[in-house]
């Protein structure tokens, strides 16, 4: 009974995986709680302390400075998207998880979930995996998991927390939780808003003749979940996640546009149940995850193709999953199933340049859709100083068949001083349903396949206040999705077509130098190309575009007395390659963006035991100028100030 509870804690209640105590433990790469010297994977963690520690800054801006992962955005006007560049990986190899369950926008060309959907206030913890996953957690996992994991009921029978802040661009920020445990009963509800008046998203050149207008955001987030202990052995907790944002968008690089706007609309919600059978824990669960977004251009302000472009994206997916864990002395099993599926409508009205009449198109659901089918199973194996995880998932998949992935990840930890690991694995991503059944779809699409090789070292202090880690990796996509011109109409198609090969180097380490100063540091290498048919030759170039081979994020931070903490944050960013494509001439510009780094500070100070703080984020300090995208604004020099608070 008692290691029930335990292990119940450590799946589903990771809020206690916050505490610095237990900073060397993850869910995430195995679906069990391991300690980080017995896998062979490589994980990244921001606890809660963490996060409450980071003022102003949202989730993108979360992952990018103590992740070790570059998201390009990051800096720019809120409602730009946010591109997840894992190891150098385009947008869509890098699987978000929530609680531990994949999420998708199954409208999206790429599928990729949006993490604005999620507000950095419901966060309790977050797991980055790198490397291939598939096998434990499916398609999309080609460079790597990261695992959002939201906050849960507390230890008291109530607890309140919140924060409100304000600052540069006229943003507010506001979050009011509470959360509590009796009995056999937990729960958490928050509520969180933010809205800014924002900058231009789009660059305005010199030779403008109109000042480009503010582009806005606004966000609203809803999140419930409670826990019932409804008996010795097995525990319920429905979940619920709602989240609306909406904007002002620009009609291009450098082209301002007065009237383009667009909202959009998130559902999460389900059910986990935990049983314990024996030593072993059977995991169920259900997730609904639903997606609604609209955009609106209806000025012809600004001169382009369309004079009116309304259109509305619906998306729903289905998730089911069922695994069991079960201890064998130093052999741990993890066996389960999942089902997916997934369906979109797709509706705009449109009055081109060309003709004054509407143009309507519309995709419905009812042929829009896809389902998958996985069965998958590993094999994690300790003994003493040496670990070994292996295993291997069967997916089918409604529109192509089947496939398979598979890893392996053995690791020796010498003299509890030096981890040395080795990964093989295979990842996969499944074509997408405007990939498939789009106007330019394709639907005999295969699956793109990778093999991922990584090896690396890291150190340990005998003391437990430092690590070091080196890792290498190399990975190959084959039959990646390309989008090509053909002869006849609709004049473009997605087809099977690239291979893509990756390689490049992490660094990263904290050293905590006293019980009060700690040092956190990232640095990231990655280079690539790709190899595409042109006529009946292969040809081979660079094509990482807005990803930068060198990354570089050094976070100090010191507990100066009792009440007041300051931490000091540098992110350098190398130099990038993009495109312009120039709209007077159509012609294709290759464009290098500089270098740039940034400094940001960050001070607060506690009252009333610390349950009451007040605290000030001063970012991009000495007002750097640079670009993420070619022809898109990022924050100079910004400021906010607020006050939090924990009874």
């Amino acid at each position: 009974m008692r290691n029930f509870f335990s292990v119940a804690a450590l799946f589903f209640s990771s809020h206690l995986l916050a505490q610095d105590t237990l900073e060397n433990l993850t869910v995430t790469a195995n679906k069990f709680s391991t300690k980080t010297t017995e896998t062979g994977k490589v994980v990244v963690t921001i606890n809660r302390q963490q996060i409450e520690k980071a003022g102003s800054r949202d989730l993108a801006q979360l992952i990018t400075e103590l992740g070790g992962v570059f998201i390009n955005g990051y800096t720019s006007n809120a409602g730009k998207e946010k591109n997840i560049y894992l190891r150098g990986a385009k947008v869509d190899y890098t699987l978000i998880t929530v609680d531990g369950v994949p999420v998708y926008d199954a409208s999206g060309i790429g599928s990729n979930f949006d993490i604005r959907n999620i507000s950095v206030d419901e966060v309790d913890r977050v797991e980055i995996l790198k490397g291939s996953q598939s096998t434990l957690y499916g398609s999309d996992a080609i460079a790597g998991v990261i695992n959002i994991i939201t906050r849960k009921g507390g230890t008291k029978a109530v607890s309140a927390n919140g924060v409100i802040d304000y600052g540069s661009y006229n943003t507010w920020r506001g979050n009011a939780g509470i959360n509590g445990a009796a009995k056999n009963f937990d729960y958490n509800i928050g509520y969180s808003h933010n809205s800014t008046k924002g900058f231009s998203e789009a660059k305005q050149p010199a030779n403008a003749t109109k000042t480009f207008d503010r582009d806005g955001f606004n966000q609203n987030n809803l999140q419930a979940n409670v826990g019932f202990q409804t008996a010795k052995t097995f525990r319920v907790q429905p979940f619920f996640r709602y989240n609306k944002n909406s904007g002002a968008l620009d009609n291009d690089a450098f082209v301002d546009e007065k009237d383009f706007t667009y909202s959009s609309k998130n559902l999460q919600t389900g059910v986990k149940n935990i049983l314990a059978l024996g030593k072993g824990q059977l995991n169920v669960l259900y997730q609904f995850n639903k997606t609604d977004r609209a955009y609106l251009n209806d000025s012809s302000d600004v001169p382009g193709y369309y004079k009116y472009d309304r259109s509305r994206y619906k998306a729903a997916e289905h998730f089911a999953e069922a695994f069991f864990v079960y201890p064998f002395s130093s052999v741990k099993l993890t066996a389960g199933a999942d089902y997916r599926a997934s369906n979109y409508d797709y509706n705009a009205t449109q009055i081109n340049i060309y003709s004054p009449v509407p143009q309507k198109t519309s995709l419905s659901s009812d042929s829009i859709k896809q389902t998958q089918a996985s069965a998958y199973a590993a094999l994690h194996y300790h003994y003493q100083n040496f670990s070994v995880e292996g295993g291997g998932r069967y997916n089918h998949h409604s529109a192509y068949g089947s496939n398979l992935a598979y890893n392996l990840n053995p690791s020796f930890f010498i003299q509890k001083t030096v981890k040395v690991f080795a990964n093989l694995s295979s990842g996969y991503k499944t074509p997408s349903l405007y990939q498939l059944f789009s106007l330019y779809g394709n639907k005999i699409l295969k699956p793109e396949t990778s093999l991922n090789l990584e090896g690396g070292a890291q150190v340990f202090s005998k003391d437990g206040k430092a690590n070091f880690r080196v890792t290498y990796f190399n990975r190959r996509v084959k039959d990646v999705i390309a989008f090509l011109s053909i002869p006849q109409a609709p004049y473009a198609q997605y087809t099977n077509q690239d291979k893509q090969h990756d390689y490049g180097i992490d660094v990263d380490g904290i050293l905590n130098l006293t019980d009060k100063i700690s040092l956190r540091a990232f640095y990231s290498y990655v280079d690539g190309k790709i190899t595409t048919k042109q006529g009946s030759k292969d040809t081979t170039y660079f094509n990482l575009l807005r990803r930068p081979k060198s990354t570089m994020n050094v976070f100090l931070g010191t507990q100066i007395t009792k009440a007041l903490y300051a931490s000091l944050n540098v992110n350098n960013v190398g130099e990038r390659k993009d495109v312009y494509y120039d709209p007077t001439t159509f012609v294709a510009q290759s464009i290098t963006l500089k270098p740039y780094t940034l400094v940001n500070f960050y001070v607060e100070y506690g009252f009333l035991k610390s349950r009451l703080k007040v605290f000030a984020d001063l970012r991009n300090l000495f007002d750097e100028s640079y670009s993420d995208i070619y022809g898109y604004n990022t924050a100079g020099f910004n400021a906010y100030s607020g006050l939090r608070f924990n009874f």
